[in-house]
């Protein structure tokens, strides 16, 4: 077991085996890919208090395990909006990339709005026992998965708890935009609505934000749909245990096993 998933080696990102995908044995699972990217945007100097109310990831390619580079630049520098872009590639190759969004923080004198209704807690939802499938990102400890509502194995809507128990790097503590971005990944697994002679996986990830993460566990209250044509879309309400923090939403490229082997 490696102490973080990333283990940094001059200016790239070595992956242990706790990156690697469902669907792909030599390829890494978007989680961490979307962490990463999000861990380098957050890096772009700020001067004033700004929240990252957007963070799309689409991977180009299936990003292997391999050292990556990932760098970042600043596509509209504004005090009250700014746009960045992180880009990650492997031997020069761009693998995947994200944008984002950034809106500053201010006193505005909202009135007060409603709560939001939160899944159970952490605390009083089942843990849930993964089943072996060798070193990857979901099914190492990596992660602890605890279910709200459904059942992670079966079909249907459900809602379920996250929480990385390893750095996203070495040496740092995973911040909760990270968090929610690893988390975030899981909607479509969270919300099958097909069996396992079926691939329902997602080219993309946008995550829309109104207000900061907190805390360690992120909630996704997920449900699928899917049309014949083998699109789907996975749509995930976000909480933490303050409340409902956002939502994601994944493209999914849906096609039967045998023939996505070929």
């Amino acid at each position: 077991m490696s102490e973080a998933i990333y283990r940094v080696d001059g200016d790239r990102f070595v992956p242990g085996l706790e990156s690697r995908a469902t669907w792909y044995e030599e390829a890494q699972h978007g989680g961490p890919v979307a962490a990463l990217l999000a861990r380098e945007i957050e890096q772009v100097e700020v001067e004033a208090p700004m929240l990252i109310t957007r963070l799309t990831v689409d991977l180009m390619r299936p990003v292997p395990v391999s050292p990556l580079r990932v760098q970042s630049r600043v596509i509209r520098h504004g005090r009250r909006i700014q746009v960045l872009e992180a880009q990650m590639s492997v031997d020069d190759v761009d693998v995947a990339r994200a944008s984002a969004l950034r809106i500053r923080i201010d006193e505005v004198g909202i009135p007060d709005q409603p709560g939001t209704d939160v899944p159970p807690s952490p605390d009083l939802s089942d843990p849930l026992t993964l089943e072996p499938a060798g070193e990857r990102f979901f099914h190492t400890a990596a992660v602890e998965v605890r279910v709200a509502h459904g059942s992670f194995y079966e079909h249907g809507p459900a809602a379920a708890w996250f929480r990385l128990t390893m750095p996203i790097v070495e040496g740092e503590e995973p911040s909760p935009l990270q968090r929610t971005a690893a988390a975030a990944d899981f909607g479509n697994g969270v919300s099958r609505v097909l069996g396992r002679e079926y691939v329902f996986m997602n080219p993309d990830l946008t995550l829309h934000l109104h207000r900061h993460p907190v805390g360690e566990w992120v909630c996704l209250r997920a449900r699928s749909d899917v049309e014949p044509d083998g699109i789907g879309l996975a749509q995930s309400e976000l909480y933490d245990e303050r409340g409902r923090l956002g939502h994601a939403l994944q493209s999914l490229f849906v096609d039967t096993r045998e023939r996505f082997g070929e």
